[in-house]
């Protein structure tokens, strides 16, 4: 297994930040899981306008709450890769990832050669 490159302070700099980045993607979606809950008991009345319209709000807020659920999950993966002592290499190549781009995207699974390989064969 290969270890990662970066030194304790950086660690804890990232540690501290995906920590910071989960408990605030955890309160959103506690909030719009609540907010979505009240929401439906008070659909009722109005036109057909102020219906789709609300229709289509809370379809947004499900998506959003569908995209944050899938970055809490990447953010939940790379701590275990820190307590493992892997975060910050590439799950392609196995090397280290520039700081820069974990600074940018924390819980980056690719060095940016090997994103632009996966982003191809995906799309």
């Amino acid at each position: 297994m290969v270890q990662s490159c970066l030194n304790k302070e950086d660690m804890l700099f990232f540690k501290n930040n995906l920590e910071e980045m989960q408990n605030k993607i955890i309160e959103s979606l506690q909030q719009t899981t609540e907010e979505l809950s009240g929401t439906k008991c008070c659909a009722t009345g109005g036109d057909e306008s102020d219906l789709a319209s609300r229709q289509q709000g809370l379809n947004v807020r499900r998506s959003i709450s569908e995209k944050q659920a899938n970055m809490l999950e990447e953010i939940k993966y790379s701590l275990e890769k820190i307590e493992e002592g892997t975060y910050g290499i590439c799950e392609m190549c196995e090397e280290p990832i520039n700081v820069e781009r974990l600074k940018v995207k924390m819980f980056a699974r690719y060095c940016i050669s090997c994103r632009e390989v996966v982003e191809k064969q995906e799309g």
